[in-house]
């Protein structure tokens, strides 16, 4: 397998970025979750802060994983595809990098205007993105879960529009995505 796309695959780099993010995503789903259901306390914190630490990586990834998609080819769409559906794919992407961005910075927003540092992992602290205000907090929280939920059901049809290449289409749109699964230069399924 290539580190680098080429314009019949993603490449491991590629892969490994989407694969982190879209794991990532869901443990952040599920701290969140978890912590919702505890009371005040210090295991709360705890998850929290994980859920804090897990932002951070998602947003560096993300950073990563759109410079990464600027400095190489992209393997393009099925030229099967109606017009509709290649603005809808189009679209759909370019809304998931925009939430990877805005969530976890709207995150962080919150946590500053709440006065809760974010660290990334202990190791070291984030600067605080807005100052202390209350009203500020209440507005972010709300607009930090829509964000949220936002993303996980658009994360939830990108894999059912994956599922729809593979299963309907039976094109190679998902399996070009799959790490160590390399298909022949020229060969179609």
């Amino acid at each position: 397998m290539t580190l680098r796309n080429s314009v019949r695959h993603w490449g491991a780099i590629a892969q490994l970025l989407h694969w982190l993010i879209a794991v990532l995503v869901v443990v952040q789903v599920t701290l969140a979750m978890m912590a919702d259901d505890l009371p005040a306390g210090v295991r709360k914190l705890t998850l929290l802060a994980r859920h804090k630490s897990v932002g951070i990586t998602i947003l560096a990834l993300a950073a990563m994983r759109l410079g990464w998609r600027w400095a190489n080819p992209t393997p393009p769409l099925p030229a099967t595809l109606k017009p509709y559906e290649m603005t809808l794919a189009r679209v759909s992407h370019a809304l998931l990098y925009t939430l990877l961005f805005v969530v976890p910075l709207t995150g962080w927003m919150m946590s500053s205007a709440r006065g809760f540092p974010v660290s990334w992992f202990g190791f070291f602290q984030l600067p605080d993105l807005v100052p202390k205000s209350k009203p500020l907090y209440d507005m972010l929280v709300m607009t930090h879960q829509t964000l949220a939920w936002s993303l996980v059901a658009l994360a939830g049809l990108h894999a059912g529009a994956a599922l729809k290449h593979h299963f309907i289409h039976k094109d190679d749109v998902l399996r070009r995505m799959l790490p160590f699964f390399r298909q022949a230069e020229g060969s179609e399924r």
